[in-house]
C-alpha cells in the first residue's frame, strides 16, 4: 500500500492523505509520554546521570516518577492538542505527497515505483514538505511540553499570541533549518528500511499466510524507524534546542539553560560542554518513541488504506446497489 503501485492502485491521493491524518491522530496518542521524556532529555544541559546532583533527570524510570510526581499524570500529554495538528497535518502532507511523487516517477521516469531508492528521495521529498507545511505546530507543541510548574503558556491561543508579540513571526520557524537536514534522510531512510523489509518478508513469509500481514507491517516499522532515528538523532537535539530559544525564563526550573545564536553555534557550544554524548541525549525515549510511532504509523496507514480499498471492491458495491 505505502507508495504507487501500478498493479493494485485503489486508493486515490485524497484517499492517503485522510488515511496518514487518520494514522497520525492514533499514534499521537499513544506515544506522546515518550515525546515528552524525549523533549524533557535533549533540552537538559546536565548530564543524564544520578552521578550528577544537578541534574534534573537521570534516566526514564526516575523522570518517569519524578514527572509524575511534580506534574501529574496529564503532564505526559503536555501539547497534546498542537501535537495532534502536528500529527494529522503532518500524515496527511506526507502520504499525500509521497503517493504523488511514486506515481510521478512512475508516470515520467524509467525508475520503478516500488524500487527501495526511489522510496528514499521520494521519502525524503514528501517529508520535507510536510515539515515546511506544520512546522510553527512542532515549534509549539516543543515549547508546551518543555515549560514546567507555573505554566508560561495556559493554552495554545495565549501562546501564539504571546510569541507572535514578543519575538515576531520567525520564531515559530526557529529550528527549520537542521529539522529539514534532519527529516530528509531520516525519513527517507524510514520508507527505505520498510521497503527492503517489505520486500525481505516476502521471502521469509508465505503468501497465502494474510493472517500475520498487520503484524509484518508493525515489525517493518519499528526496525525501519529505529534504524531511521539512530542515524539521524543528533540533528534532532539541536533542533529542539533552537526551538526554545527565547523560552529560557521557563526553562530555569529544570536546570541550566542556553542561548544559542544558530545552527553551528548550538553544535559548538554542545560539543565544548556536554561532549559528544550531548548529541544523543534523550536516546533511549527516542528510539522506544520510533519504534512504536513508525511502526504504527505504517500499521494504521496500511491498515486504513486495506479498509479503503475494501469498501470500493466489486463485492461491497454489489452489496451497496443491492
Amino acid at each position: 500500500m505505502v507508495g504507487y503501485d501500478p498493479e493494485a492502485r485503489c486508493v486515490s491521493t485524497v484517499e492517503a492523505a485522510a488515511a496518514g491524518s487518520a494514522s497520525g491522530l492514533v499514534t499521537r496518542v499513544l506515544v506522546s509520554p515518550l515525546d515528552v521524556l524525549k523533549i524533557r532529555f535533549q533540552l537538559q544541559i546536565e548530564q543524564l546521570s544520578s552521578r550528577n546532583p544537578a541534574a534534573k533527570y537521570h534516566g526514564i524510570l526516575q523522570a518517569v516518577q519524578r514527572i509524575f510526581r511534580e506534574e501529574g499524570l496529564t503532564a505526559f500529554w503536555k501539547g497534546h492538542v498542537p501535537a495532534q495538528f502536528l500529527s494529522v497535518g503532518f500524515g496527511a502532507v506526507q502520504f499525500m505527497t509521497f503517493e504523488s511523487l511514486t506515481e510521478l516517477v512512475h508516470d515520467v521516469t524509467s525508475f520503478k515505483a516500488r524500487d527501495s531508492f526511489v522510496h528514499l528521495v521520494c521519502g525524503g521529498l514528501a517529508a520535507c514538505t510536510a515539515t515546511v507545511a506544520v512546522h510553527p505546530v512542532d515549534t509549539l507543541r516543543t515549547r508546551f511540553a518543555a515549560q514546567g510548574e507555573p505554566k508560561i503558556y495556559p493554552n495554545l491561543r495565549h501562546a501564539v499570541v504571546t510569541m507572535y508579540q514578543t519575538e515576531g513571526p520567525r520564531t515559530f520557524y526557529r529550528g527549520l533549518t537542521p529539522t529539514l537536514v534532519a527529516i530528509f534522510p531520516y525519513a527517507g531512510l524510514q520508507f527505505f528500511f520498510y521497503n527492503i523489509l517489505q520486500q525481505f518478508s516476502k521471502w521469509v513469509i508465505p503468501a497465502e499466510a494474510k493472517n500475520g500481514a498487520s503484524v509484518k507491517n508493525l515489525v517493518c516499522g519499528s526496525c525501519a524507524g529505529v534504524v531511521s532515528k539512530s542515524l539521524t538523532y543528533p540533528l534532532d537535539v539541536v533542533k529542539k534546542r533552537l526551538q526554545v530559544g527565547g523560552f529560557e525564563h521557563a526553562r530555569a526550573a529544570f536546570g541550566q539553560v542556553r542561548t544559542y545564536g544558530g545552527l553551528l553555534d548550538c553544535m559548538r557550544q554542545i560539543m565544548r560542554e556536554e561532549g559528544p554524548g550531548g548529541f544523543f541525549k534523550g536516546l533511549s525515549p527516542s528510539l522506544l518513541k520510533a519504534a512504536f510511532s513508525s511502526g504504527l504509523i505504517f500499521f494504521w496507514y496500511e491498515l486504513f488504506c486495506g479498509l479503503l480499498c475494501a469498501l470500493k471492491s466489486p463485492e461491497n458495491m454489489k452489496r451497496k446497489e443491492g
